[in-house]
């Protein structure tokens, strides 16, 4: 018979299989995000940004930990350079990148620091550019464009506004994105030889040490003593907002792919901005709406043409 022909190994995804890997990356882009809402709440304790990240790693480093210890078990040895690569890339796309971003989160509010984020993948292609000599065509310097005139909208509108220093702010949480597209650079090749499962889990053990080892050199250790508030929203930030989008986007990426789970992961600056309104009381302006438009229309446009 006709009919039986090989089956076309392009076919799409199973429905079941596309829904719910979209729907995976989705849960996983809004609880990263929610990250930024918590760390406004815990501010409101009078806590500043060393203590904040110290008590989300101590939440989250027992899962990472054991993670790391159980593919140290069942994997061969790292070679002594993949060490040392690992140690710099967990201090730069963990520690630092995260420390800056919650920094910056003390000046601007929550959905420009996600917009600025969201930026990463553009610094990505621009490093590529300079780099690795990588040519970058019309369509793709029209998304750039796009993207970083949202930012603009959003940032001159904030800056109006008055609220914070929003220009210190603003240039803390870029120095996050930077750091953590420079992570992102590096592990790509590291990625494919060792296994993301294992690469993040040893990256978050080397960032946690240094977050609270950060702690114990530049804060007294009374200052682990907080109110109960502190140790609840601690607990959701190093769960909720750090353990479980890690694993879920690793889930989606499995199911959909990389390319399917980031364009599903844009929810995550329009769910902050509307998060932020409805938790943190921050105004959702007609200006904001269409300056993250224009970056998430900037980013999209680029995620199809990668």
């Amino acid at each position: 018979m006709k009919r039986s022909t090989p089956v076309n190994t392009s076919a799409p995804l199973p429905r079941a299989a596309l829904v719910s890997g979209l729907a995976i990356a989705v849960a996983g882009a809004v609880l990263f995000s929610t990250k930024a809402i918590v760390a406004k709440l815990l501010y409101r304790y009078q806590i500043d940004a060393v203590t904040l990240i110290a008590f989300r790693m101590l939440f989250s480093l027992p899962v990472f930990a054991a993670v790391a210890l159980w593919k140290m078990r069942t994997q061969p040895p790292l070679a002594v350079r993949d060490r040392w690569r690992i140690v710099g890339l967990g201090l730069l796309g963990y520690y630092l990148s995260s420390y800056l971003d919650f920094l910056g989160l003390q000046h601007i509010s929550v959905g420009l620091e996600r917009l600025i984020l969201f930026l990463t993948p553009t610094f990505v292609l621009l490093a590529n550019m300079l780099v690795f000599k990588r040519r970058i065509g019309a369509a793709a310097w029209a998304a750039l464009g796009l993207a970083y005139a949202g930012i603009v909208l959003v940032f001159v509108h904030d800056l109006a506004g008055g609220a914070g220093n929003t220009a210190l702010g603003a240039l803390l949480v870029l120095g996050s994105a930077l750091a953590y597209a420079v992570y992102l650079i590096g592990t790509g090749e590291m990625v494919r030889r060792i296994g993301s499962l294992r690469l993040v889990a040893y990256a978050m053990c080397v960032s946690s040490v240094a977050c609270i080892g950060q702690f114990f050199l530049l804060r007294p250790a009374g200052m682990l003593v907080q109110p109960a508030g502190v140790y609840w929203l601690s607990l959701v930030n190093g769960v909720f907002c750090t353990i479980f989008p890690v694993f879920m986007t690793m889930a989606a990426v499995q199911r959909i792919g990389a390319a399917t789970a980031s364009q599903a992961g844009m929810i995550g600056p329009v769910s902050t901005l509307f998060l932020g309104a409805l938790i943190l009381g921050e105004p959702v302006t007609g200006v904001q709406l269409a300056g993250t438009g224009l970056v998430l229309l900037g980013i999209y446009t680029l995620s199809i043409k990668q």
